[in-house]
């Protein structure tokens, strides 16, 4: 499971840096941490993926992210997971 983890931190990390292209150049271009939601911390935040994890939700982000078919609760799971990763790599809490 946490070689699941991997491979989506992994796949989330180049999209993220995919964005920044651009930015990268330029002097100061890097816009820093971006706050949290009211209420969470990265650890909340970690904790929901680890428990997304344990179901198995990265191997779903993988088959989503090659055209497979996901049930409506499966897709439900992969946006959620995407969206906490969004969060946890926006706010820097792997730093």
């Amino acid at each position: 499971m946490r070689g699941s983890l991997a491979v989506a931190f992994v796949i989330a990390l180049s999209w993220a840096l995919q964005g920044c292209g651009g930015a990268a150049g330029n002097n100061g271009g890097d816009p820093g941490a971006r706050p949290l939601p009211p209420g969470e911390s990265c650890g909340s935040i970690r904790g929901e993926l680890n428990r997304l994890d344990s179901k198995g939700v990265p191997a779903q982000v993988e088959r989503a992210s090659s055209g497979g078919k996901l049930t409506p609760a499966q897709r439900a799971d992969v946006d959620k997971y995407n969206d906490l990763l969004n969060q946890y790599l926006g706010a820097r809490c792997h730093v």
